[in-house]
Protein backbone atom coordinates (compact mmCIF):
# COMPACT_ATOMS: atom_id res chain seq x y z
CA UNK A 1 0.00 0.00 0.00
CA UNK A 2 2.93 2.25 0.86
CA UNK A 3 4.47 2.36 -2.54
CA UNK A 4 1.10 2.90 -4.18
CA UNK A 5 0.17 5.38 -2.04
CA UNK A 6 3.94 6.97 -3.29
CA UNK A 7 3.10 6.84 -6.99
CA UNK A 8 -0.54 8.29 -6.35
CA UNK A 9 1.06 11.44 -4.70
CA UNK A 10 0.34 10.66 -0.91
CA UNK A 11 4.45 12.04 -0.35
CA UNK A 12 3.83 11.73 3.97
CA UNK A 13 3.68 7.96 4.40
CA UNK A 14 7.43 7.44 4.10
CA UNK A 15 10.66 8.90 5.97
CA UNK A 16 11.30 10.52 9.19
CA UNK A 17 8.26 11.85 10.88
CA UNK A 18 10.00 14.63 12.71
CA UNK A 19 11.09 15.80 9.17
CA UNK A 20 7.71 15.58 7.67
CA UNK A 21 6.24 17.72 10.04
CA UNK A 22 9.28 20.12 10.05
CA UNK A 23 8.80 20.73 6.49
CA UNK A 24 5.16 20.90 6.44
CA UNK A 25 4.93 22.89 9.26
CA UNK A 26 7.65 25.73 8.65
CA UNK A 27 6.04 27.08 5.80
CA UNK A 28 2.68 27.04 7.36
CA UNK A 29 4.63 28.90 10.11
CA UNK A 30 4.78 31.98 7.82
CA UNK A 31 1.44 31.96 6.37
CA UNK A 32 -0.20 32.09 9.35
CA UNK A 33 2.05 34.67 10.84
CA UNK A 34 0.58 36.23 7.65
CA UNK A 35 -2.58 36.09 8.07
CA UNK A 36 -2.52 36.80 12.03
CA UNK A 37 -0.09 39.87 10.94
CA UNK A 38 -3.11 41.17 9.09
CA UNK A 39 -5.39 41.11 12.31
CA UNK A 40 -2.57 43.08 14.04
CA UNK A 41 -2.12 45.55 11.79
CA UNK A 42 -5.16 46.09 10.96
CA UNK A 43 -6.08 46.82 15.03
CA UNK A 44 -2.83 49.19 14.55
CA UNK A 45 -3.94 51.36 11.92
CA UNK A 46 -7.76 51.72 13.33
CA UNK A 47 -6.31 52.30 16.63
CA UNK A 48 -4.66 55.67 15.75
CA UNK A 49 -8.50 56.37 14.65
CA UNK A 50 -9.26 56.39 18.31
CA UNK A 51 -10.67 54.12 21.41
CA UNK A 52 -13.99 54.20 20.06
CA UNK A 53 -12.91 52.80 16.52
CA UNK A 54 -10.65 49.91 18.59
CA UNK A 55 -13.85 49.11 20.19
CA UNK A 56 -15.48 48.69 17.29
CA UNK A 57 -13.28 46.35 16.03
CA UNK A 58 -12.91 44.49 18.99
CA UNK A 59 -16.62 43.46 18.44
CA UNK A 60 -15.62 42.56 14.82
CA UNK A 61 -12.80 40.28 15.45
CA UNK A 62 -14.51 37.86 17.42
CA UNK A 63 -17.21 37.41 14.70
CA UNK A 64 -14.98 37.49 11.37
CA UNK A 65 -13.47 35.10 13.12
CA UNK A 66 -15.85 32.74 13.45
CA UNK A 67 -17.02 33.31 10.10
CA UNK A 68 -13.17 32.74 8.30
CA UNK A 69 -13.07 29.44 11.15
CA UNK A 70 -16.27 28.80 8.36
CA UNK A 71 -13.70 28.75 5.81
CA UNK A 72 -11.05 26.64 7.88
CA UNK A 73 -13.45 23.91 7.90
CA UNK A 74 -14.29 24.07 4.25
CA UNK A 75 -10.41 23.26 4.15
CA UNK A 76 -10.03 20.76 6.72
CA UNK A 77 -13.01 18.86 5.03
CA UNK A 78 -11.27 19.16 1.70
CA UNK A 79 -7.65 18.35 2.93
CA UNK A 80 -9.01 15.04 4.73
CA UNK A 81 -10.79 13.30 2.41
CA UNK A 82 -8.19 14.33 -0.85
CA UNK A 83 -5.14 12.90 1.84
CA UNK A 84 -6.84 9.81 2.69
CA UNK A 85 -7.84 9.33 -0.91
CA UNK A 86 -4.21 10.26 -1.95
CA UNK A 87 -3.32 7.65 1.18
CA UNK A 88 -5.28 5.00 -0.39
CA UNK A 89 -3.40 5.46 -3.43
CA UNK A 90 -6.39 6.40 -5.61
CA UNK A 91 -5.28 9.69 -7.78
CA UNK A 92 -8.52 9.96 -9.66
CA UNK A 93 -11.07 9.94 -6.65
CA UNK A 94 -8.38 12.65 -5.12
CA UNK A 95 -8.79 14.95 -8.03
CA UNK A 96 -12.88 14.95 -8.33
CA UNK A 97 -13.01 15.77 -4.51
CA UNK A 98 -10.53 18.30 -4.63
CA UNK A 99 -12.76 19.70 -7.48
CA UNK A 100 -15.79 18.98 -5.57
CA UNK A 101 -14.04 20.66 -2.57
CA UNK A 102 -13.88 23.93 -4.66
CA UNK A 103 -17.14 24.33 -6.07
CA UNK A 104 -18.80 23.71 -1.80
CA UNK A 105 -16.64 26.64 -0.91
CA UNK A 106 -17.91 29.01 -3.71
CA UNK A 107 -21.57 27.88 -2.95
CA UNK A 108 -21.05 28.16 0.92
CA UNK A 109 -19.60 31.57 0.48
CA UNK A 110 -22.42 33.10 -1.37
CA UNK A 111 -25.16 31.40 1.13
CA UNK A 112 -22.92 32.62 4.21
CA UNK A 113 -22.22 35.94 2.72
CA UNK A 114 -25.95 36.77 1.91
CA UNK A 115 -27.00 35.68 5.84
CA UNK A 116 -24.38 38.19 7.19
CA UNK A 117 -25.16 40.57 5.40
CA UNK A 118 -29.05 39.94 6.15
CA UNK A 119 -28.07 39.81 10.08
CA UNK A 120 -25.28 41.71 10.68
CA UNK A 121 -27.21 44.39 12.48
CA UNK A 122 -29.23 42.26 15.13
CA UNK A 123 -26.14 40.12 15.51
CA UNK A 124 -23.95 43.26 17.34
CA UNK A 125 -27.05 44.06 19.00
CA UNK A 126 -27.48 40.82 20.52
CA UNK A 127 -23.51 41.48 21.53
CA UNK A 128 -24.20 44.67 23.71
CA UNK A 129 -22.74 46.75 21.33
CA UNK A 130 -22.63 50.75 22.42
CA UNK A 131 -25.09 52.72 20.63
CA UNK A 132 -22.36 54.86 19.29
CA UNK A 133 -19.98 51.78 18.31
CA UNK A 134 -22.94 50.30 16.21
CA UNK A 135 -22.30 52.85 13.14
CA UNK A 136 -18.99 52.05 12.91
CA UNK A 137 -19.40 48.35 12.72
CA UNK A 138 -21.57 48.62 10.06
CA UNK A 139 -19.19 50.26 7.87
CA UNK A 140 -16.89 47.39 8.00
CA UNK A 141 -19.66 44.62 7.77
CA UNK A 142 -21.13 45.65 4.52
CA UNK A 143 -18.31 45.22 2.41
CA UNK A 144 -16.90 42.13 4.51
CA UNK A 145 -20.23 40.40 3.88
CA UNK A 146 -20.39 40.80 0.29
CA UNK A 147 -16.52 40.10 -0.19
CA UNK A 148 -17.16 36.56 1.88
CA UNK A 149 -17.56 34.26 -1.27
CA UNK A 150 -13.73 35.62 -2.34
CA UNK A 151 -12.94 33.92 1.26
CA UNK A 152 -14.44 30.56 1.36
CA UNK A 153 -13.04 30.33 -2.68
CA UNK A 154 -9.65 30.82 -1.23
CA UNK A 155 -9.86 28.85 2.16
CA UNK A 156 -10.92 26.10 -0.87
CA UNK A 157 -7.76 26.25 -2.87
CA UNK A 158 -5.67 25.98 0.42
CA UNK A 159 -7.26 22.65 1.58
CA UNK A 160 -6.62 21.20 -2.13
CA UNK A 161 -3.30 22.46 -1.37
CA UNK A 162 -2.88 20.79 1.58
CA UNK A 163 -4.40 17.67 1.06
CA UNK A 164 -1.48 16.78 -0.99
CA UNK A 165 1.38 18.15 1.17
CA UNK A 166 2.07 21.45 -0.87
CA UNK A 167 2.77 23.59 1.94
CA UNK A 168 5.14 25.67 -0.29
CA UNK A 169 2.20 26.80 -2.61
CA UNK A 170 0.13 26.81 0.04
CA UNK A 171 1.82 29.36 2.57
CA UNK A 172 3.15 31.50 -0.78
CA UNK A 173 -1.04 32.08 -1.36
CA UNK A 174 -1.62 33.43 2.48
CA UNK A 175 1.73 35.14 2.18
CA UNK A 176 0.79 37.08 -0.88
CA UNK A 177 -2.92 38.02 0.32
CA UNK A 178 -1.59 39.12 3.58
CA UNK A 179 1.29 41.69 1.82
CA UNK A 180 -1.81 43.13 -0.06
CA UNK A 181 -3.48 43.42 2.78
CA UNK A 182 -0.82 45.50 4.63
CA UNK A 183 0.22 48.09 2.08
CA UNK A 184 -3.71 48.65 1.18
CA UNK A 185 -4.13 49.28 5.16
CA UNK A 186 -2.76 52.40 5.78
CA UNK A 187 -3.71 53.69 2.24
CA UNK A 188 -7.60 52.82 2.86
CA UNK A 189 -8.12 53.12 6.66
CA UNK A 190 -5.59 56.77 7.50
CA UNK A 191 -5.04 57.78 3.97
CA UNK A 192 -1.61 59.12 2.16
CA UNK A 193 -1.01 60.80 -0.78
CA UNK A 194 -3.28 63.72 -0.05
CA UNK A 195 -6.32 61.03 -0.22
CA UNK A 196 -8.30 60.58 3.11
CA UNK A 197 -9.18 57.10 4.13
CA UNK A 198 -12.31 55.24 4.85
CA UNK A 199 -11.57 54.80 8.33
CA UNK A 200 -13.12 51.31 9.41
CA UNK A 201 -14.30 50.67 6.35
CA UNK A 202 -11.01 50.89 5.18
CA UNK A 203 -9.66 47.53 6.69
CA UNK A 204 -12.16 45.57 4.96
CA UNK A 205 -11.55 46.87 1.62
CA UNK A 206 -7.83 46.06 2.64
CA UNK A 207 -8.91 42.67 3.71
CA UNK A 208 -11.16 42.20 -0.07
CA UNK A 209 -8.57 43.08 -2.03
CA UNK A 210 -6.01 40.62 -0.67
CA UNK A 211 -8.64 37.98 -1.42
CA UNK A 212 -8.93 38.77 -4.56
CA UNK A 213 -4.92 38.47 -5.54
CA UNK A 214 -4.59 35.39 -3.37
CA UNK A 215 -7.43 34.00 -5.14
CA UNK A 216 -5.36 34.75 -8.61
CA UNK A 217 -1.99 33.16 -6.92
CA UNK A 218 -4.08 29.97 -5.53
CA UNK A 219 -5.35 29.16 -9.31
CA UNK A 220 -1.89 29.82 -10.60
CA UNK A 221 -0.37 27.25 -8.27
CA UNK A 222 -2.72 24.91 -8.19
CA UNK A 223 -2.43 24.10 -12.31
CA UNK A 224 1.51 23.22 -10.81
CA UNK A 225 0.35 21.15 -8.92
CA UNK A 226 -0.59 17.49 -8.92
CA UNK A 227 -4.23 18.12 -8.54
CA UNK A 228 -5.24 21.13 -10.90
CA UNK A 229 -8.61 22.94 -11.12
CA UNK A 230 -10.84 20.83 -13.33
CA UNK A 231 -14.41 21.03 -12.89
CA UNK A 232 -15.13 17.96 -15.87
CA UNK A 233 -13.36 15.43 -13.44
CA UNK A 234 -16.71 15.15 -11.01
CA UNK A 235 -18.47 13.61 -14.07
CA UNK A 236 -19.19 9.90 -13.18
CA UNK A 237 -17.70 10.41 -9.65
CA UNK A 238 -20.66 9.64 -7.68
CA UNK A 239 -21.25 13.66 -7.30
CA UNK A 240 -23.12 12.48 -3.68
CA UNK A 241 -21.24 10.38 -2.24
CA UNK A 242 -18.21 12.35 -2.56
CA UNK A 243 -19.83 15.34 -1.54
CA UNK A 244 -21.26 13.34 1.46
CA UNK A 245 -17.55 12.62 2.90
CA UNK A 246 -16.34 16.21 2.40
CA UNK A 247 -19.15 17.56 4.17
CA UNK A 248 -18.79 14.89 6.66
CA UNK A 249 -15.68 16.11 7.73
CA UNK A 250 -16.31 20.12 6.70
CA UNK A 251 -19.39 20.42 8.25
CA UNK A 252 -18.60 19.19 12.10
CA UNK A 253 -14.94 20.96 11.38
CA UNK A 254 -16.53 24.33 10.76
CA UNK A 255 -18.51 24.08 13.94
CA UNK A 256 -15.25 23.30 15.93
CA UNK A 257 -13.23 26.09 14.55
CA UNK A 258 -15.84 28.67 15.02
CA UNK A 259 -16.57 27.31 18.77
CA UNK A 260 -13.98 28.88 20.26
CA UNK A 261 -14.22 32.80 18.43
CA UNK A 262 -18.28 32.21 18.95
CA UNK A 263 -17.10 31.67 23.05
CA UNK A 264 -14.98 35.19 22.81
CA UNK A 265 -17.71 36.86 21.51
CA UNK A 266 -19.78 35.92 24.24
CA UNK A 267 -16.81 36.97 26.31
CA UNK A 268 -16.75 40.11 24.68
CA UNK A 269 -20.72 40.76 25.39
CA UNK A 270 -20.03 40.28 28.86
CA UNK A 271 -17.15 42.10 29.14
CA UNK A 272 -19.25 45.12 27.38
CA UNK A 273 -20.86 45.73 30.30
CA UNK A 274 -17.51 47.25 31.47
CA UNK A 275 -16.93 49.72 28.95
CA UNK A 276 -15.23 50.52 26.20
CA UNK A 277 -12.02 50.30 27.57
CA UNK A 278 -12.38 46.40 28.72
CA UNK A 279 -13.71 45.53 25.55
CA UNK A 280 -10.85 47.23 23.75
CA UNK A 281 -8.45 46.02 25.75
CA UNK A 282 -9.25 42.33 25.44
CA UNK A 283 -9.54 42.82 21.82
CA UNK A 284 -5.94 44.16 21.92
CA UNK A 285 -5.18 41.12 23.77
CA UNK A 286 -6.69 38.87 21.90
CA UNK A 287 -4.82 40.18 18.33
CA UNK A 288 -1.40 39.57 20.05
CA UNK A 289 -2.32 35.86 21.66
CA UNK A 290 -3.48 35.36 17.87
CA UNK A 291 0.13 35.95 16.62
CA UNK A 292 1.34 34.17 20.15
CA UNK A 293 0.03 30.95 18.89
CA UNK A 294 0.83 31.05 15.03
CA UNK A 295 3.49 27.86 15.36
CA UNK A 296 0.58 25.95 17.08
CA UNK A 297 -1.70 26.98 14.63
CA UNK A 298 0.51 26.34 11.87
CA UNK A 299 1.01 22.60 13.17
CA UNK A 300 -2.49 22.38 13.64
CA UNK A 301 -3.00 22.60 9.96
CA UNK A 302 -0.31 20.54 8.89
CA UNK A 303 -0.71 17.95 10.89
CA UNK A 304 -4.03 16.40 8.96
CA UNK A 305 -1.98 16.23 5.69
CA UNK A 306 0.24 13.90 7.69
CA UNK A 307 -2.05 11.57 9.72
CA UNK A 308 -4.66 11.48 6.89
CA UNK A 309 -2.06 9.99 4.20
CA UNK A 310 -0.87 7.78 6.60
CA UNK A 311 -4.70 6.76 7.79
CA UNK A 312 -5.33 6.10 4.50
CA UNK A 313 -2.42 3.95 3.82
CA UNK A 314 -2.91 1.83 7.19
CA UNK A 315 0.23 3.46 8.06
CA UNK A 316 -1.24 4.12 11.69
CA UNK A 317 1.61 3.73 13.78
CA UNK A 318 3.69 6.69 12.03
CA UNK A 319 -0.06 8.91 12.11
CA UNK A 320 0.47 8.11 16.07
CA UNK A 321 3.61 9.35 16.22
CA UNK A 322 3.19 12.38 14.12
CA UNK A 323 0.72 13.38 16.92
CA UNK A 324 3.02 12.00 20.20
CA UNK A 325 6.03 14.68 18.44
CA UNK A 326 3.54 17.54 17.60
CA UNK A 327 1.89 17.55 21.35
CA UNK A 328 5.05 17.49 23.37
CA UNK A 329 5.74 20.40 20.83
CA UNK A 330 2.46 22.17 21.63
CA UNK A 331 3.76 21.93 25.41
CA UNK A 332 7.15 23.50 25.13
CA UNK A 333 6.22 26.14 23.04
CA UNK A 334 3.06 26.91 24.69
CA UNK A 335 5.34 27.82 27.99
CA UNK A 336 8.08 29.22 26.30
CA UNK A 337 5.79 31.78 24.40
CA UNK A 338 3.63 32.32 27.59
CA UNK A 339 6.54 33.53 29.74
CA UNK A 340 7.37 36.18 27.15
CA UNK A 341 4.09 37.43 26.33
CA UNK A 342 3.96 37.87 30.63
CA UNK A 343 7.25 39.68 30.77
CA UNK A 344 6.89 41.86 28.18
CA UNK A 345 2.97 42.51 28.61
CA UNK A 346 2.99 46.12 29.69
CA UNK A 347 5.31 46.88 26.26
CA UNK A 348 3.00 44.73 24.21
CA UNK A 349 0.11 46.42 25.39
CA UNK A 350 1.44 50.46 23.80
CA UNK A 351 1.55 49.09 20.68
CA UNK A 352 -2.29 49.56 20.19
CA UNK A 353 -3.20 52.44 22.57
CA UNK A 354 -1.86 54.97 24.89
CA UNK A 355 -4.73 55.56 26.75
CA UNK A 356 -4.24 54.23 30.62
CA UNK A 357 -7.30 52.42 31.19
CA UNK A 358 -7.22 50.15 28.23
CA UNK A 359 -3.50 49.65 29.02
CA UNK A 360 -4.53 48.27 31.94
CA UNK A 361 -7.28 46.02 30.46
CA UNK A 362 -4.46 44.65 27.88
CA UNK A 363 -2.19 44.10 30.31
CA UNK A 364 -4.09 42.44 32.75
CA UNK A 365 -5.70 39.84 30.21
CA UNK A 366 -2.08 39.10 29.33
CA UNK A 367 -0.90 38.16 32.74
CA UNK A 368 -3.65 35.93 32.97
CA UNK A 369 -4.66 34.14 29.48
CA UNK A 370 -1.14 33.15 28.03
CA UNK A 371 -0.42 30.01 30.64
CA UNK A 372 -3.36 28.53 28.59
CA UNK A 373 -1.39 28.48 25.52
CA UNK A 374 0.54 24.57 26.00
CA UNK A 375 -3.04 23.46 26.56
CA UNK A 376 -4.43 25.26 23.58
CA UNK A 377 -2.05 23.92 21.14
CA UNK A 378 -2.69 19.85 22.46
CA UNK A 379 -6.46 20.52 21.47
CA UNK A 380 -6.15 21.88 17.96
CA UNK A 381 -3.26 19.45 16.97
CA UNK A 382 -5.59 16.83 18.06
CA UNK A 383 -8.89 18.46 16.68
CA UNK A 384 -6.71 18.62 13.44
CA UNK A 385 -5.41 14.91 13.54
CA UNK A 386 -9.40 13.38 14.57
CA UNK A 387 -10.69 15.45 11.27
CA UNK A 388 -8.13 14.06 9.59
CA UNK A 389 -8.65 10.42 9.72
CA UNK A 390 -12.86 11.18 9.47
CA UNK A 391 -13.82 11.29 13.31
CA UNK A 392 -14.58 15.30 12.69
CA UNK A 393 -18.19 14.56 15.60
CA UNK A 394 -15.51 13.68 18.36
CA UNK A 395 -13.12 16.88 17.64
CA UNK A 396 -16.99 19.26 17.68
CA UNK A 397 -17.91 17.22 20.90
CA UNK A 398 -14.59 18.52 22.52
CA UNK A 399 -14.93 21.69 21.05
CA UNK A 400 -18.31 21.78 22.38
CA UNK A 401 -18.06 20.99 25.83
CA UNK A 402 -14.78 23.35 26.39
CA UNK A 403 -16.86 26.73 25.54
CA UNK A 404 -20.29 25.72 27.10
CA UNK A 405 -19.25 23.51 29.77
CA UNK A 406 -16.28 25.57 31.08
CA UNK A 407 -15.39 29.07 29.31
CA UNK A 408 -18.84 30.65 29.03
CA UNK A 409 -19.85 29.24 32.85
CA UNK A 410 -17.08 30.23 34.53
CA UNK A 411 -17.52 33.73 33.14
CA UNK A 412 -20.56 34.20 33.79
CA UNK A 413 -20.92 32.34 37.79
CA UNK A 414 -17.62 34.48 38.50
CA UNK A 415 -18.09 37.89 37.19
CA UNK A 416 -19.75 39.00 40.42
CA UNK A 417 -16.34 37.82 42.82
CA UNK A 418 -13.51 38.57 40.09
CA UNK A 419 -15.12 41.03 37.67
CA UNK A 420 -13.38 41.81 34.52
CA UNK A 421 -10.56 38.90 35.62
CA UNK A 422 -13.18 36.38 35.46
CA UNK A 423 -13.46 36.73 31.69
CA UNK A 424 -9.50 36.04 31.67
CA UNK A 425 -9.68 33.63 34.20
CA UNK A 426 -12.27 31.19 31.91
CA UNK A 427 -10.35 31.30 29.07
CA UNK A 428 -7.64 30.26 31.09
CA UNK A 429 -9.67 27.77 32.62
CA UNK A 430 -10.67 26.76 29.27
CA UNK A 431 -7.36 25.51 27.51
CA UNK A 432 -6.15 23.82 30.28
CA UNK A 433 -8.90 21.40 31.07
CA UNK A 434 -9.65 21.48 26.76
CA UNK A 435 -5.75 20.29 26.72
CA UNK A 436 -5.91 17.44 29.25
CA UNK A 437 -9.51 16.35 27.88
CA UNK A 438 -7.85 16.38 24.00
CA UNK A 439 -4.97 14.36 25.13
CA UNK A 440 -7.27 11.92 26.33
CA UNK A 441 -9.42 11.26 23.54
CA UNK A 442 -6.63 11.37 21.53
CA UNK A 443 -5.46 8.17 23.29
CA UNK A 444 -8.81 6.64 23.24
CA UNK A 445 -9.67 7.19 19.04
CA UNK A 446 -5.76 6.96 18.05
CA UNK A 447 -4.49 4.20 20.37
CA UNK A 448 -7.18 1.91 22.06
CA UNK A 449 -9.34 1.74 19.89
CA UNK A 450 -7.00 1.60 16.45
CA UNK A 451 -5.85 -1.62 15.10
CA UNK A 452 -2.09 -1.79 14.50
CA UNK A 453 0.07 -0.81 11.73
CA UNK A 454 2.98 -0.87 9.93
CA UNK A 455 5.28 1.70 11.22
CA UNK A 456 7.32 1.63 8.26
Amino acid sequence: MAASSRKSGAKLVSGPIGGHLVRQTTPAIVGVAAIMSVGVIDAYFIGQLGARELAAISFIFPVITALQSLGVGVMVGINSVVSRALGEGDHDRALSRANLGLMLGFGAGVVLGLLLFALRQPLFQLMQADADVLPLIDLYMKPYAFGFILMMTMMGTNGVLRGQGAAKSNTAVLVIYSIVNWILDPLLITGAFGLPGFGVAGAAYATIGGWIVGIVAAFWLLERNELPFRPSSVRGCRVAEQMKAITRVAGPAAFTNSINPAGLAVLTSLLAAEGSAAVAGFGAGGRLQSFAVVPLLALSGSIGAIVGQNWGAKQYDRARRALLQAGLFCLGYGLAAALLLFALRGWFAELFSDEAQTLEATSAYLAISVWGYAGYGVLIVVNGSLNAIDRASNALALSLTRVLLVMVPFAWLARGALGTQAIYFAELAANLLGGLAAAAIAWWVLWKQQPTGNSA
